[in-house]
């Protein structure tokens, strides 16, 4: 249950921010897209280093199965990075691809270390 709860907050987060990044900073899809998975990374390893620390394991399931797997998306990312492949945008495709990988890497790190001081 709590998976479902976090699950659905986390869609609807997501098609919020991906409207938001769209309207109030220009963001092209791929942008709203690196945006979501960036901010999940982050609030993933939050929470992974608290409940790790010690912290209430159901948070785990409500925020990071549940609202963090809704709100990222690698399946978006993925149809992103093969579009531009298809469209002959190689350049963007790599790049795309890169800053989502190595950005959401470090931001991991970056949560889990916040959330390890924190706990």
């Amino acid at each position: 249950m709590l998976v479902a709860l976090g699950g659905a907050a986390g869609a609807t987060s997501r098609h919020l921010v991906v409207g938001w990044a769209r309207r109030a900073l220009g963001a092209t899809p791929t942008g709203g897209t690196v945006l979501v998975n960036v901010v999940g990374s982050f609030v993933l390893g939050l929470v992974a280093a608290v409940v790790a620390s010690g912290g209430p394991g159901w948070a785990l399931a409500l925020v990071g199965a549940g609202w963090c797997g809704a709100f990222t998306t690698f399946s978006s990312h993925a149809v992103e990075v093969a579009a531009a492949l298809r469209a002959g945008r190689g350049r963007v495709a790599v790049v795309n691809l890169a800053v989502s990988l190595i950005g959401c890497l470090l931001v991991v790190v970056l949560g889990w270390t916040l959330g390890s001081a924190l706990a």
